[in-house]
């Protein structure tokens, strides 16, 4: 039996607008994909625990506060103290087109901007985020 892909989602920080995260997740299972919601108000410490505790493959951050750029940086700060910069970032929300460049520095895989589909978010999973076997 091949791998299946699993992703944790999360609500990271103050944002209390969880309709987005929750149709990006229904999306992905629907895909074949297992999903971890991880619920609202999660720090980056909690997020990271979580995608390692479930072994997953993927972490996708939905930010629609502002706090994009800080809580991006802090993900990854936590994904080096535990050693875990394989586990591959993505995310979406209300995110100026401007920042998409410092945050792919960052190391963000990729970032989906309002008006991205459901199907174009499966499909660039399915491609970047290597299955768990």
């Amino acid at each position: 039996m091949a791998g299946r892909i699993r992703v944790v989602v999360a609500k990271p920080g103050l944002d209390g607008h969880d309709r987005g995260v929750k149709v990006v997740a229904r999306a992905l299972r629907d895909a074949g994909m297992e999903v971890i919601y991880t619920g609202l108000h999660q720090t980056p410490e909690q997020i990271v625990r979580t995608a390692i505790q479930e072994d997953a493959a993927a972490i996708g951050l939905s930010i629609l506060s502002g706090a994009h750029m800080t809580l991006f940086a802090r993900l990854f700060e936590v994904l080096r103290e535990e050693g875990a910069e394989d586990i591959v970032v993505f995310g979406g929300g209300i995110i100026p087109e401007a920042d998409i460049p410092e945050l792919a520095t960052m190391g963000v895989a990729r970032i989906f901007t309002p008006g991205s589909t459901t199907q174009e978010i499966v499909e660039w999973v399915r491609s970047a985020v290597p299955a768990i076997v």
